[in-house]
């Protein structure tokens, strides 16, 4: 998986969101406006999709592309549909 995509760009991108939990965590304790922390939840929201974007892309190029040319087509279209799905419920 990790000749799929870019992990350092993955980890940052997951340490950035990390720091952002943590600060809607404070921010509750501090007893920050709701509104506030919706804003934040929301760009939480925003950053994990993002990541799921570049997983998926990766995916698409490396997993997907393998399976078209080297293996059985019609499973691997079958798969990535479900993988689809499954991040569309996002």
């Amino acid at each position: 998986m990790i000749e799929c995509m870019d992990s350092e760009n993955l980890h940052r991108r997951l340490k950035k969101i990390s720091g952002q939990v943590a600060a809607v965590d404070r921010m509750i304790d501090e007893d920050v406006p709701c509104e506030d922390i919706m804003i934040q939840i929301n760009a939480i929201k925003s950053a994990v999709h993002s990541v799921g974007q570049i997983v998926l892309e990766g995916h698409i190029r490396h997993c997907v592309k393998d399976g078209i040319e080297h293996g059985d087509a019609d499973k691997t279209i079958e798969e990535f549909a479900e993988v689809i799905r499954q991040f569309s419920k996002l």
